[in-house]
């Protein structure tokens, strides 16, 4: 049997090869055991799934194993998205959740996210543990399961419960809903068939918003592509907001915990820009104050508006768990990451994809302009910042002998260019003399090194990236 681990945001596979239901039970045995041991078991566990095909049968057996163990699980009712899950650990003070997805991934994957009690992402000496607990069972083969239809017994009970109210009260709570109202924006909403319809556009529809709502029917295919609100992906938006006349485009990803924003015209922002523009937003509208947390690839175009802005910015590894963190010790005004992940202070220290898009919406009723004004602002504000991501295929060894040879023998220049500094907090970014940098990082859940380029020109960008792609090819 082959070794379970949990990458960046848990453990993921394709189904039917190594996403299976025994190797489920054995996951969820681990996290029961885990529990267990960190005395929390009696604190009951949320149990939660998204529109991917069979996820409400792996969260049946899930339910199971929980219940087998004697430990309390709370299944939802529908499937959810994941920060709405992490919504529902907080709010009902549970031991933590088991949500089924692999987010923005193709159809054919699945995965298991462990949510501990603080509502985040889990950290590294968790998952650690939790895999620990997998050899455990792996080698024993010990797998308890409550019996069929046992309900409330000795062995534990299986609730079923619906979450959405509870998240929907609050988290309109931390949006400017009556300004919002007072303005009536034209929204279309791209649920890409999962598991965040019914939210971003309900709440905009009651506050007052005129909301097109589109692929909002499930479908565990997600139309025939990844749900990943990416620029490719949402062509489909951008031409249904010219035919509406909208004023804004929103989506959200496979669980919901990542977005998806386009401008009136149908201009695709991306998240390092989105971000840096929530972040003038909270602290010049809205009053904030505190800090500006950005991973390791994101745009420092953060920093440069945090500094603006009056806030500290500080830098994580990758990962939202170390945003999550950080949230959890610190004033933490918003968190980011440029995949497409965001919190803000006063909510759960998870990315949180629906709440992101009212925020978008909430800063557009504000300033009553286009996004692309407000940017542009800010841009002849703070400086032009250009950020790419590019993405090689990179199996195995591969993958961190890339990493090790940039490590051993970082260049002395890149496309003419001092180098001004070398950071291994996650991968290896090469900052260079002219405040551009690039960053190289193998993917902890796909066989890729990924390669993070930003410069202050396009041109400067593209030549810093063909400088990076050769040192990566030739590793």
């Amino acid at each position: 049997m082959s070794s379970i681990r949990f990458g960046t945001d848990g453990w993921r596979a394709v189904m039917c090869e190594e996403f299976t239901f025994p190797n489920v039970r054995v996951v969820i045995q681990a996290i029961a055991g885990y529990l267990q041991g960190a005395g929390l078991a009696g604190k009951g566990v949320v149990v939660a799934y998204d529109a991917r095909f069979l996820s409400e049968k792996f969260a049946q057996e899930a339910a199971s194993v929980l219940a087998g163990n004697g430990i309390r699980a709370y299944v939802t009712s529908r499937d959810t998205p994941t920060p709405v899950a992490a919504h529902a650990v907080v709010h009902g003070k549970r031991a933590g959740a088991v949500m089924f997805t692999a987010s923005h991934n193709p159809p054919e994957y699945n995965g298991v996210k462990w949510i501990p009690e603080y509502g985040g992402p889990a950290m590294p000496d968790i998952t650690q543990e939790i895999e620990r607990h997998i050899a455990k069972v792996q080698a024993t083969g010990e797998v308890k399961r409550a019996a069929a239809g046992a309900g409330e017994s000795a062995a534990g009970e299986v609730v079923p419960f619906d979450p959405m109210a509870d998240y929907m009260d609050d988290v309109s709570r931390l949006v400017n809903l009556d300004t919002i109202r007072r303005v009536g924006l034209r929204v279309v909403y791209d649920a890409l068939h999962a598991s965040g319809r019914g939210y971003v556009d309900k709440i905009l529809h009651d506050a007052g918003c005129d909301v097109l709502a589109i692929n909002d029917r499930r479908d565990p295919l997600f139309g025939g592509s990844p749900p990943d609100p990416s620029e490719e992906r949402l062509q489909g938006l951008a031409a249904k907001m010219r035919e509406a006349g909208a004023n804004l485009g929103l989506a959200t990803d496979g669980d919901a915990d990542r977005f998806g924003v386009l401008d009136e015209d149908g201009t695709f922002l991306s998240p390092n820009r989105v971000i840096s523009l929530l972040v003038a937003h909270l602290a010049r509208n809205r009053g904030m104050n505190g800090v500006a947390v950005r991973t390791v690839a994101t745009s420092h175009m953060v920093d440069a508006v945090a500094r603006a802005c009056g806030l500290e910015a500080r830098e994580t590894p990758v990962g939202f768990k170390y945003i999550s963190a950080e949230m959890r010790r610190a004033q933490v005004v918003i968190g980011g990451e440029e995949s497409g992940g965001l919190s803000i202070g006063g909510h759960v220290p998870e990315k949180d994809g629906i709440l992101a898009c009212l925020l978008m919406a909430e800063m557009r009723a504000i300033t009553g302009r286009p996004l692309k004004e407000t940017l542009r602002a800010l841009m002849d504000e703070v400086g032009p910042f250009h950020s790419r991501r590019v993405d090689l295929h990179v199996a195995g060894p591969a993958k961190e002998r890339v990493i090790g040879m940039l490590c051993d023998s970082p260049p002395c220049e890149v496309a003419g260019v001092p180098v001004s500094g070398v950071s291994t907090l996650d991968g290896v970014k090469t900052e260079l003399a002219d405040g551009s940098w690039f960053l190289v990082r193998a993917s902890g859940t796909e066989p890729v090194v990924r390669i993070y380029v930003e410069a202050f020109s396009e041109e400067r960008l593209s030549a810093i990236l063909e400088s990076a792609r050769k040192m990566v090819e030739a590793g």
